[in-house]
């Protein structure tokens, strides 16, 4: 009767054991190192990027490591979040030395038109539509695919199979920030070139060149007051019939933004550069009713992560860690 005491002493012990191994493997797993940001609640969105509603949300300080030619560097991105009933809200601040807004243009000497070079600071959130394996713990690294061994430049961005499906939110300083708006995409399986697809609807923008990409093909409608003063519109723009009309010096847009619209338009922007540092407020419903977006619940938390570009193409970045969104009630 001892013994069978002792034997069900042991079994108890074990069983409380296994039970408390079960309860902390998460933790174990890297959950307690994955950074958090807490959406506060607010009876109003946020509708500028001093509103009053930020002051409740608390901020991740969000560390970023650089890729390719930023390899070695590092930066940080203030990050707050918000929600209403049907919205939600981001607030993202970091340290920029430049504003780089040209994304190429173009430039004529007096002679001939040439490119400048530059491209063109920007930020992107990706989110899980359908569950991506290993997303939830790597982040982005999932999201590259490439031949082993091979640069950076031949990575694709894309699912590894048909079942997983990202949502990609792209904020761009020369080619969406003029309508402040973010281009909204989806991520899939990789085709010919890469597994993003633009969402449903119009946008994104058009490359301003002749056929013989020797010169810009649009100017600014002289009948039409300039929208946003530095830009060229696709919807402001017309077809140049007289070059002799410019002098030295003078600069085009290469990439020349359309207003966005339908599921590729959900995402609004406000952006500001000041003092050496960019902030940058997306905004988009809860849940759009679209396919090719995320439908944020608050009763549940998500899996992100986000990538900076400082006057640098797709390659050249600065990436984060994966990262956790929680709704507070």
């Amino acid at each position: 009767m001892v013994r069978r005491n002792g034997v069900t002493l042991v079994v108890a012990l074990v069983v409380v054991l296994v039970s408390s191994m079960v309860i902390m493997a998460p933790w174990k797993a890297g959950a307690a190192d994955k950074q958090t940001v807490k959406a506060a609640f607010v009876d109003q969105a946020p509708t500028a990027l001093d509103d009053p509603a930020w002051q409740k949300a608390k901020v991740a300080e969000v560390p970023f490591e650089g890729k390719e030619k930023f390899k070695g560097k590092k930066v940080n991105v203030s990050t707050k979040a918000v929600y209403t009933k049907d919205s939600v809200h981001f607030l993202l601040r970091w340290k920029d030395a430049t504003r780089s807004v040209t994304k190429g243009a173009w430039q004529y000497d007096g002679t001939k038109w040439s490119r400048l070079k530059g491209d063109e600071d920007r930020i992107a959130l990706a989110f899980e539509i359908d569950r991506i394996n290993n997303f939830a713990t790597k982040g982005c690294t999932v999201l590259c695919h490439g031949p082993v061994g091979a640069p950076a430049k031949e990575f694709k961005l894309a699912t590894a199979n048909t079942a997983e499906k990202g949502d990609l939110w792209h904020w761009k300083a020369a080619r969406s920030a003029p309508y402040n708006s973010a281009d909204d995409s989806w991520v899939t399986v990789a085709g010919e070139k890469t597994g993003r697809k633009n969402d449903a609807g119009g946008g994104g923008d058009v490359e301003n060149q002749t056929e013989d990409k020797s010169k810009p093909l649009y100017m600014q409608d002289p009948a039409k007051k300039a929208s946003v003063p530095g830009f060229l519109l696709f919807e402001e723009a017309i077809k140049i019939t007289d070059y002799s009309i410019f002098k030295a010096g003078d600069t085009i847009s290469y990439r020349m933004p359309k207003k966005p619209s339908g599921s590729r338009g959900d995402i609004m922007a406000v952006s500001r550069y000041s003092d050496g540092e960019w902030t940058v407020m997306l905004s988009r419903k809860l849940d759009t009713g679209n396919e090719d977006d995320v439908a944020f619940t608050p009763k549940q938390r998500y899996s992100f992560a986000m990538a900076v570009f400082d006057d640098s193409g797709d390659e050249h970045s600065y990436d984060s860690e994966a990262l956790s969104l929680e709704f507070d009630k």
